[in-house]
């Protein structure tokens, strides 16, 4: 097993990554986000294609979070840890069902099928976007508001980086969660002011956490359980 000194660098890392491809993911989708005639115009392809590609790096770096952290966090609560990665690996599910309803919209718009009516096309076109939106509301919201909770106790509580940082996602996640039920029934719109500034407390929760696994790793005692409980020597004593 990689010490847990890696361990925590290569989540570190995998956090920037999210945080990277999640922001250019949804500065490159602008034209078919924003465009409701998108898929009976000239189009943008080259760059919802490549908003798509960052997306799938994304879920593949928001899944590398769960396995390069789980086993570290295992050793402190099992259940937890296997609970991150569930919520995760779902996490990056949803996000990757956005990826292919937007894929699907460039598809129709190069190769529309022939006969088709313009206004069922629009009408289409629309539809697939408006999934794009619902799984943006339900994994990069409800998810993660869940699987931040889950990891941040467990931060808080086996003290594996400072608790100042697992306070920031035991404060984030449940506000994103509540600014999700509050969008899901209408009081304001996604990708409002409002749900920016509740995204703030989660978003500098997984900034300063990659920071601090970058820099300073995980407390060395805990560096040192693991590598002992890891080791066949430790097997044999437990």
């Amino acid at each position: 097993m990689a010490s847990p000194r890696k361990l925590a660098t290569a989540a570190g890392v995998c956090y920037l990554v999210t945080h990277v491809t999640s922001i250019g993911g949804l500065i490159l989708y602008g034209p078919v986000l924003h465009d409701a005639d998108y898929i009976a115009g000239h189009g943008a392809d080259t760059r919802v294609l490549l908003g798509a590609l960052f997306e799938v790096v994304l879920a593949i770096a928001i899944v590398g979070t769960a396995f390069t952290l789980f086993p570290v966090a295992r050793r402190h609560s099992e259940g937890l840890a296997v609970g991150y990665v569930g919520l995760r690996t779902l996490e990056a599910a949803v996000i990757t069902t956005g990826i292919v309803s937007l894929l699907a919209v460039v598809t129709l718009r190069q190769h529309p099928p022939q006969g088709a009516d313009p206004a069922s096309l629009l009408t289409t076109g629309r539809a697939l976007v408006a999934v794009h939106d619902w799984t943006f509301l339900l994994g990069p919201n409800f998810v993660c508001g869940a699987n931040t909770v889950v990891m941040a106790y467990l931060m808080y509580r086996s003290q594996l980086v400072p608790r100042f940082i697992a306070v920031l996602g035991l404060v984030g996640g449940p506000l994103i969660f509540a600014s999700a039920i509050a969008e899901l029934f209408g009081l304001y719109q996604q990708a409002s002011g409002v749900g920016a500034l509740t995204a703030i407390p989660v978003f500098a929760w997984e900034l300063t956490l990659a920071i601090w696994l970058i820099t300073r790793g995980f407390k060395p005692s805990v560096g040192a359980i693991d590598a002992t409980a890891a080791s066949p020597a430790g097997s044999e004593r437990r």
